[in-house]
């Protein structure tokens, strides 16, 4: 399995060896149980019981090891900045004169992004766009080789890693 070298904050990593260890100790050992119990009611070949329990399993375990991944090949970097510079986990205001738009959105590590709910990755186009620039900076956000648009920074509100934001489930 290849893993890719993600830049995490502490606290992403904190969270994950929380979830880790959730499964751990609180959700496998009752899993572990369910196959064996499952196991025990005859033909495997025929037995949905049992074949349920495994996928479980087998879920459960997959998300151990992209999570030690996850871990093993972190590279923390720092959450904070300038007090008047876009970082990571603060809310951004800016207007896009093309669609006469004004978003809020907030910088976040990769596997926290939920565009939904205006949680940008800091490395998605806009998000490298925005990263270090002031409130008034017109920047270009280049989705594609063929699609770019104009945002204005209206305003940054500072914001911390509170952990609020849920790390992506794989």
């Amino acid at each position: 399995m290849i893993f890719l070298h993600n830049e995490l904050t502490k606290n992403d990593i904190r969270i994950m060896k929380e979830e880790l260890e959730h499964i751990r100790l609180d959700v496998m050992p009752g899993v572990i149980e369910e196959v064996k119990r499952t196991r025990a009611f005859g033909d495997l070949s025929e037995n949905d019981e049992y074949k349920t329990a495994k996928r479980e399993q087998n879920k459960y375990r997959s998300r151990m090891r992209y999570l030690e991944g996850m871990i093993k090949t972190a590279r923390v970097i720092d959450d904070t900045s300038a007090e008047n510079e876009v970082g990571l986990f603060d809310r951004v205001e800016i207007y896009i004169p093309e669609d006469d738009e004004t978003d809020t959105i907030s910088v976040v590590t990769t596997v926290r992004c939920d565009p939904r709910k205006g949680l940008i990755s800091m490395e998605s186009p806009a998000g490298k766009s925005l990263l270090g620039r002031k409130t008034g900076d017109s920047v270009t956000i280049q989705v594609n080789e063929h699609y770019s648009y104009t945002a204005v920074i209206r305003s940054i509100t500072k914001g911390e890693d509170d952990g609020s934001a849920a790390l992506l489930k794989y």
